[in-house]
């Protein structure tokens, strides 16, 4: 008994310090800094520790870590207030630590039955994203050091940097602390920001181009504790055709027979104050903000572009609903309260994207969140200057070429606004007399009569008719007792009954895509007829170009920054244009509704578009005048060379026969696609009369390798021609990926080529043209033999970037345009 007795004193003594007597929160935090909010937190001045009063546990709320201070390069990607993640979370308590948990919200059981909901919860994983070792005590709180989370790499910097091949970096955490002027509190929302230093070594050139001393990367992270909205928000039903982002998850608890998954559209809350009124003020209106950055004459035009969407809203029933202000001076704009349109700065141009704080458990957006890339609009004055060669005389009066380039930025900020209220792209409204700004515009260009360029409808003025139908579907608030489902599915048939299409990002891309009237930086409701057009325009641009294009004082080098784009002014059109080819005329349609099911373009409409595009492979189309290539020099020290500049063989030098070579291959890779001739094969089969794929190489062989050649200069462009297209062929045979009759038509057209140009290089007098065909049939007959030859023969020069035109891509619930 003594020695127990004895063993028991020992043990109280000897206790590891968990099981010891915590502080009070009082006592541990006497003369610390408190800050009272959402979680009451302690600043520690003395440290620089932040100290997080938990004092509720089980309690859902919503985490979000952003990026306040970035990397400032569009490839990297890591923008100025940049959003990260959006969890719902909650504390868990478990001794001496505490939790941080994020349960899983793809499975669930809407179910009444607790043990069925449990069943689902533990048969799918959740996530600890953090452990906390709790310090003191008081009442049922309890205080932990939350200055490790808060330095943790939540936005993913460094996993970013690795996977753009920038280096490899990991925080430093002697170079690393809390950032006050970003940490704050409120009733709702507690927001808290550090300031990280990454380290590494060998730094990527996007890294060594944007940080001072790249082998130290320094941003902010932001991290934002959201209490979750109330349970009065209403989800509603996902329709393929409306044209909205989603949210998703599995309910287990759905009788058998019924669809596993439900699917919820993404939208602000918005409700009127009268629902039975046609028109009504709403509760409480949505309120953007943009960035107080921004400078004029850009601020008013992103506020009125922005401010579109309330005739969208009128449209649906509602007054003053959108209103769009500027950022209070002390508002942060990562602060969960502001829907904020953000004015960006990057190295390069790029994309611009809307991304939303969203409640994943209903679908309800939180906040709305643009990021507008700053050098865009720089972009679309560059083009404009291309078409007009406004400096003949000096730099004029008027400002032609900034009138477009804000014209881009207004409907740039709604497109942008429209992701960030739940919309998504609609590829389609550019046949729909540009029913919606949630499309990529091309600039319009007309001519006046005399002749010249009319840029005075190169962009749109307002929301489209497609944009207020969507809002319709996502916002229209009815009274108690209607029918919503049946008034929703009444708001989508009659546009569908007015002709209005929606047909999203996948189905629009030029390289697979098969839809032949959704697409991106076209317009006009005839993408053959509109080919017509932008090759008048670009050949009027191109007649005209002279040293009128750049400012005085400007040095001549930098003509050719003017003209790439104006070169390569039809590479959007062509994108178009061969969706024709191999296209399939589609709708989201549903049982019971009114579209039709699929149909592929009709024969003589595919061949007309394969005629269009062959006319972009000729010599006339490819060539620039002597008087152009003479008037740009090798660029001048200060000036170097740039990616926004083509690709060359023949450097310091502009290569004209480089340039041809960039644009025959753009139209020839989207030829030789492998899914578009997957279905040129499945159309012919099924009606013999529809353009094959067979035929579709013929055609192109007929205007290119197999053409008359023309001597000097025009002859040395249908050389360059010809390479790249046999080398497009060739990559298509090659392609393991791609169908099995594709690749052996593809194959038999090779060896009758190979067999003809053998001819007619013994026949041939030229000697240029005898060594372009005994190349291009050496070629031939080596990768026939080893396919695996063609990774020995240089690649056709890639093109300088394209989208974005002042525009650009896609990725859930956010958009990069």
């Amino acid at each position: 008994m003594k020695r127990l007795i004895l063993l028991v004193v020992i043990l109280m003594f000897t206790a590891p310090p968990m099981l010891a007597q915590l502080p009070t929160i009082a006592e541990k935090t006497d003369g610390l800094e408190k800050k009272q909010g959402y979680f009451t937190y302690y600043w520690d001045d003395a440290t620089g520790k932040i100290w997080l009063q938990i004092d509720r546990f089980d309690t859902e709320f919503l985490y979000v870590n952003s990026l306040t201070a970035g990397v400032g390069s569009n490839d990297i990607g890591l923008d100025r207030n940049q959003l990260g993640d959006n969890r719902v979370v909650y504390f868990d308590r478990r001794g001496s630590k505490v939790l941080l948990v994020q349960p899983n919200y793809s499975f669930r059981a809407i179910s009444d039955n607790r043990s069925e909901q449990r069943s689902v919860r533990d048969a799918f994983a959740s996530s600890v994203l953090w452990g906390f070792e709790i310090a003191a005590v008081q009442d049922g709180s309890v205080l932990v050091d939350a200055t490790g989370f808060l330095l943790w790499d939540a936005h993913h910097v460094s996993d970013r940097l690795k996977e753009m091949n920038e280096g490899t970096y990991s925080i430093d955490e002697s170079r690393s602390a809390i950032y006050l002027p970003g940490t704050l509190n409120f009733p709702k929302n507690s927001e808290f920001e550090a300031t990280l230093t990454f380290t590494g070594s060998d730094p990527g050139s996007q890294v060594q181009s944007v940080v001072p001393t790249p082998e130290a990367i320094t941003v902010r992270q932001h991290h934002s504790f959201v209490q979750l909205p109330d349970d009065g928000y209403e989800p509603r039903v996902f329709d393929p055709r409306a044209g909205y982002f989603g949210t998703s998850y599995q309910d287990y608890s759905t009788p058998i027979g019924e669809p596993l998954k439900k699917r919820f559209i993404t939208r602000h809350r918005l409700e009127k104050k009268n629902p039975g009124a046609r028109m009504s003020e709403p509760v409480e209106p949505i309120i953007y903000y943009l960035d107080r950055g921004t400078p004029e004459p850009v601020r008013s035009a992103l506020i009125e572009g922005a401010e579109w969407w309330n005739q969208a809203f009128e449209a649906a029933g509602y007054k003053d609903a959108f209103q769009v202000k500027i950022l209070p001076e002390d508002a942060h704009p990562l602060d969960v309260r502001y829907n904020v349109i953000n004015w960006v700065h990057r190295s390069t141009r790029g994309w611009s994207y809307g991304s939303s704080v969203v409640d994943p458990r209903t679908g309800e957006i939180i906040k709305g969140h643009v990021l507008l890339g700053s050098l865009r609009v720089r972009q679309d004055y560059l083009i404009a200057e291309g078409l007009l060669a406004p400096y003949d005389d000096g730099i004029p009066e008027e400002d032609p070429m900034l009138e477009m380039a804000l014209a881009r930025i207004r409907q740039l900020s709604a497109h942008e606004v429209g992701h960030t209220i739940g919309l998504a792209h609609n590829f389609a409204s550019s046949v729909n007399n540009r029913a919606s700004v949630m499309d990529y515009p091309h600039p319009r260009v007309g001519f006046h009569n005399d002749g010249r360029f009319d840029l005075t409808d190169a962009y749109d003025t307002g929301i489209g008719e497609w944009d207020k139908v969507a809002v319709r579907y996502g916002y229209q608030d009815y009274p108690e007792g209607t029918d919503v489902s049946t008034e929703l599915n009444k708001i989508l048939n009659k546009a569908i009954g007015d002709g209005l299409t929606f047909i999203s990002d996948y189905d629009a891309r030029p390289e697979g895509g098969a839809h032949p009237y959704a697409h991106l930086w076209d317009y006009g409701s005839d993408p053959v007829a509109q080919m017509t057009h932008i090759l008048a325009v670009r050949d009027k641009a191109l007649e005209q170009f002279s040293e009128a294009n750049i400012k005085p004082g400007e040095p001549m080098g930098n003509l050719e920054d003017v003209l790439v784009p104006i070169y390569l002014f039809h590479r959007y059109q062509i994108e178009g244009t061969v969706k024709l080819i191999g296209g399939l005329n589609y709708f989201y349609n549903v049982r019971g509704g009114p579209q039709p099911g699929p149909k592929p373009v009709p024969a003589d409409r595919q061949r007309a578009a394969l005629d269009a595009m062959l006319e972009t492979l000729q010599p006339e189309a490819l060539r620039l005048t002597q008087e152009v290539i003479d008037l740009i020099p090798p660029r001048p020290l200060g000036y170097y060379d740039s990616r926004e500049l083509f690709n060359s063989y023949t450097d310091p030098m502009f290569d004209p026969l480089g340039a041809a070579e960039t644009a025959a291959d753009m139209t020839a890779n989207l030829l030789f696609n492998a899914e578009r001739a997957a279905r040129l094969v499945d159309f012919e089969s099924r009606n013999p009369g529809n353009l094959g794929f067979g035929e579709m190489i013929d055609r192109i062989l007929e205007q290119t390798i197999r053409q008359d050649k023309a001597s000097g200069y025009e002859g040395a462009i249908q050389r360059t021609v010809d390479y790249v297209v046999l080398h497009n062929l060739m990559e298509l045979v090659a392609d393991d990926q791609a169908n099995a009759q594709v690749r052996a038509v593809g194959h038999q057209k090779l060896e009758e080529l190979g067999q003809w140009l053998s001819t007619k290089a013994d026949d041939m007098n030229d000697a240029s043209q005898k060594a372009a065909y005994s190349y291009m049939a050496k070629q031939i007959s080596e990768f026939i033999d080893d396919p695996a030859t063609l990774k020995q023969q240089t690649d056709p020069l890639s093109p300088p970037p394209g989208s974005p035109i002042g525009s650009g891509g896609y990725s859930p619930l956010m958009c990069e345009f």
